[in-house]
């Protein structure tokens, strides 16, 4: 139940990521601000999918801690 949780989380984040990427490759954006904003956005949730693929080994396998 929770790896399959935690799949859906990072397929969602997963979406989001691509979604930002294109928005960015499109030309879409105004500004300098506005790109380092999402180049921040994209980054954070970057880091958010390692932390849940992290949480998601250590599930499987709680004694390699």
């Amino acid at each position: 139940m929770i790896d399959k949780a935690l799949e859906h989380l990072r397929a969602k984040i997963d979406d989001k990521i691509t979604q930002l990427q294109e928005f960015v490759a499109d030309g879409n954006v105004a500004d300098f601000a506005e790109y380092k904003k999402l180049c921040g956005e994209i980054q954070g949730l970057l880091t958010a999918r390692l932390f849940t693929i992290d949480l998601q080994e250590r599930l499987k396998d709680p004694e390699d801690e």
